[in-house]
């Protein structure tokens, strides 16, 4: 009985382990983007937050 609780738990274990590597990869996998400045938008001005007087 011992080993067949062993062998579940080591089952569950490379399971986890194989989600975790599969998560991962994709995260590397994913391509960041970046909004464009905003000079470079057409040349509108956006205005800032308001700040207290």
């Amino acid at each position: 009985m011992m080993y067949w609780t062993l062998i579940v738990c080591l089952i569950i274990a490379a399971v986890v382990l194989a989600l975790a590597v599969v998560t991962t990869s994709k995260a590397y996998a994913y391509k960041h983007t970046v909004d464009p400045l905003p000079n470079e938008r057409g040349g509108e001005q956006q205005a800032g937050p308001k700040q207290p007087q």
